[in-house]
């Protein structure tokens, strides 16, 4: 046997070694599409289905003028229901007052066509205060308007009108601004002894039972809040005219909203707050808001660490917005982070409407964000930024949070505001894994402006008729 020339041997040898740790050449592993995820969560977010049983509210008293309190009729026939083992508690046609409604497990609350709930806007109305989160933080306050505690598979549904009747004067001018309102020298809800002496009692770790507001604190609440809640359903109903923040799942699992319409330019309306929830689809609904549209949290400051839910697997399709600060945000109340996020076939156009995409934290947050995913959205108009991350939103503090990991493809703006992209991290903490690919931004006065960042790439991405190539390491 002939004796191959020693560097052959050699490089045999090295190839050898080569392939044996690396593996053959055909084993590259291919890059996995994030949106594969889509079909897989959706599949888990199923919606609640309920007996064939119906209790009109008429048949407990209820009389739909408008004026006269269908409270405890309303009350009567969620617990007959209930009781029963579920179904639909049926509002009719007609106008009907009430206070807060509490829903109860196996309960479909049932608008039908042409029927409105008309809510108290006494605050006395919505004591005794129950366990709630207002901004992110645990307290005993106002009770929502519509409210659910530990309880599964609830409905709101129909084709019926919610509306909060808060304007100008109630409910709003507590945010303590004149444009809503306020009249110099009354109280509202920005006193140092008020909103801010909730924080300070999370921040000093205080029992969630013992941090009791409501009467005194003008700590206004959310319209809809499901609170610990599993397998909910928000589906075809109009909500208009909220005190506050619209529909606040909290710490749910299994959440399905289709088909509304949420109309509210008060202070802090934000549309829809999934907060530290899991397994939530936003579908078909459109946002016509006084703050943000959508607007995904999960807790503030030393109380979000406290409970360190995270809100994730959150998809959002085929939603409308017009007006409000944002269409899709993530925070700023973030503390226990977000992951997981799939927004597409959206459509948004205001000259109100100041954002396509934003995210908004500090180091008071902290949190991890990531893995947030855009496509298929059509612009029409934004007033300040089509994609924004700001790591400094409020002040500055020990808890630096991380952004990483965000893709915005096909999308289409036909007038982009002030800044294309504008994206702001910290030098120990960048705003990092940011790709934008097929985009198209015209008419904006500055196309990006970055500092902190790490691994940004543009592909496919024209701005002011200029293509940008773009792949910061």
């Amino acid at each position: 046997m002939k004796t191959p020339p020693i560097n052959t041997l050699f490089l045999f040898i090295i190839s050898s070694l080569i392939i044996s740790c690396n593996g053959p050449e055909v084993a590259h592993e291919t890059e996995t599409d994030p949106w594969d995820e889509v079909e897989d969560i959706l599949s888990r977010i199923q919606s609640p289905e309920f007996p064939d049983n119906d209790f009109s509210i008429l048949d407990y008293g209820a009389i739909a003028d408008g004026r006269t309190d269908a409270s405890v009729a309303i009350k009567a026939a969620i617990d007959a229901c209930a009781e029963a083992g579920g179904g639909r508690v049926v509002v009719p046609e007609g106008y009907y007052a009430t206070g807060p409604v509490y829903i109860r497990s196996n309960v479909n609350l049932h608008l039908e066509k042409g029927s409105t709930l008309l809510f108290s806007t006494d605050p006395k109305d919505y004591l005794p205060n129950v366990f709630t989160r207002w901004e992110g933080v645990e307290l005993m306050n106002y009770s929502p308007l519509v409210y659910a505690f530990e309880e599964e598979n609830i409905a709101v549904t129909g084709e019926g009108t919610l509306d909060g009747q808060a304007n100008e004067t109630n409910w709003w001018p507590w945010k303590g601004k004149e444009q809503y309102g306020w009249i110099p020298g009354e109280p509202h809800q920005e006193d140092r002894d008020k909103r801010h002496a909730l924080f300070q009692m999370a921040e000093d770790g205080l029992p969630v039972e013992e941090r009791i507001f409501g009467e005194g604190f003008y700590l206004r609440p959310q319209f809809v809040q499901p609170y610990r809640c599993k397998n909910v359903l928000i589906q075809g109903v109009s909500i208009i005219n909220s005190p506050m923040w619209i529909l606040n799942p909290v710490l749910c699992e299994n959440v399905t909203i289709e088909g509304v319409r949420i109309v509210s330019h008060g202070p802090n309306s934000d549309g829809c707050d999934p907060e530290s929830s899991k397994n939530v689809l936003i579908k078909n609904t459109f946002f016509d808001t006084g703050d943000d549209c959508i607007a995904i949290k999960s807790g503030r400051n030393a109380d979000g660490r406290r409970i360190n839910v995270p809100s994730e697997n959150i998809i959002i399709q085929n939603c409308q917005m017009a007006d409000g600060h944002g269409g899709v945000v993530i925070g700023s109340e973030i503390s226990g982070g977000v992951r997981n996020v799939f927004a597409e076939n959206c459509e948004m156009n205001s000259p109100n409407l100041d954002r396509v995409l934003r995210i908004k934290t500090s180091s008071m947050r902290g949190g991890v964000i990531e893995n947030i995913y855009m496509r298929n959205i059509e612009v029409g108009e934004v007033a300040e930024q089509v994609f924004r991350v700001n790591m400094f939103y409020e002040d500055s503090g020990a808890y630096v949070p991380t952004v990483r990991n965000v893709k915005v493809e096909n999308l289409n703006v036909e007038k982009g505001g002030k800044v294309g992209v504008l994206l702001e991290g910290y030098e120990n903490s960048p705003v990092e894994n940011i790709q934008l690919k097929n985009v198209n931004i015209k008419s904006v006065d500055r196309n990006f402006k970055f500092s902190n960042v790490k691994n940004i790439i543009f592909e496919n991405v024209t701005i002011n008729g200029e293509e940008i190539i773009l792949q910061n390491d």
